[in-house]
C-alpha cells in the first residue's frame, strides 16, 4: 500500500512536468499564497482541490473540527506567519457538514484527550443549548452547529492580536466564514466576511439563532 503512494507521487510528479514544464523550478522559486486556508483534519476536504487552486497558492491549516485557538502553538505559529510573512489577503475558516468532532462535542460520549480539544464547541454548544434542542432531528442539529463553529472561529480570529495589528497598521486582511458539503463538493459562504474591527463588532451583535 505505501509502495503504491509513492508510484502515485511518481506519475503526478510526471504529469506535472507534462502539463508545465517549468511547473517545480517556479513553485521552488518562492511561496507566495493569497490565502490562509483554515480546515477541518477530514480526509474528505481537501483544501487545494476544491477550491481548485495550485500548490503554493494556498496556505493551509488543519485540525480537528476547524479550530482556531487562541492558546495554540501551532495554529498561532501558522497565523502569525501567514499574515506577517507571507502577508496573504484572505483568511478563510472552513467547515464541513456532518463534522465528527462537533458530532462528538455535541453528543455525550467520552473520548478522552480530544474531549478537551473540542471543549471550545461543547461550550458553544452548551450557550446555545436551549435553541439546538428544539432541532429534533441529530444530524441536522450537528450541521447548524457546524455553522455556528465556524462563525464563532471567525469571531476569535477577528479578535486575534496578530489580525487586529495588521490591522492597525492598515494591512488588507479579511477573514470569511464558509461550509462545505460532501455530499455534493460545493462550498457555501455564510456571510460571515470581517476586514476590521466595525465589522467583527457588528458580526459578535447579529443574533446566533432566528427570533434570538
Amino acid at each position: 500500500m505505501i509502495r503504491t503512494l509513492l508510484e502515485n507521487n511518481m506519475h503526478w510528479a510526471s504529469a506535472r512536468v507534462r502539463a508545465e514544464p517549468d511547473f517545480f523550478r517556479r513553485l521552488s522559486a518562492q511561496q507566495a499564497p493569497d490565502y490562509l486556508w483554515i480546515g477541518c483534519s477530514d480526509s474528505r476536504v481537501p483544501a487545494n482541490e476544491i477550491v481548485g487552486l495550485d500548490p503554493g497558492e494556498l496556505f493551509v491549516h488543519r485540525n480537528i473540527a476547524n479550530l482556531a485557538p487562541p492558546r495554540d502553538m501551532n495554529f498561532l505559529a501558522v497565523l502569525q506567519f501567514s499574515i506577517e510573512v507571507l502577508k496573504v489577503r484572505h483568511v478563510i475558516v472552513c467547515g464541513h457538514y456532518g463534522c465528527g468532532g462537533v458530532r462528538a462535542a455535541l453528543d455525550t460520549q467520552r473520548r478522552g484527550l480530544i474531549d478537551h480539544w473540542l471543549q471550545p464547541v461543547a461550550d458553544l454548544a452548551h450557550r446555545h443549548v436551549d435553541h439546538l434542542k428544539k432541532i429534533a432531528d441529530f444530524d441536522t442539529r450537528v450541521n447548524v452547529a457546524c455553522e455556528h463553529n465556524v462563525r464563532a472561529q471567525v469571531e476569535y480570529l477577528g479578535h486575534n492580536p496578530f489580525v487586529t495589528d495588521a490591522w492597525r497598521r492598515n494591512q488588507k486582511l479579511a477573514i470569511h466564514g464558509w461550509i462545505y458539503s460532501i455530499r455534493d463538493g460545493l462550498l457555501r459562504d455564510l456571510d460571515l466576511t470581517v476586514e476590521r474591527p466595525k465589522d467583527v463588532d457588528r458580526l459578535a451583535s447579529r443574533a446566533w439563532f432566528p427570533n434570538g
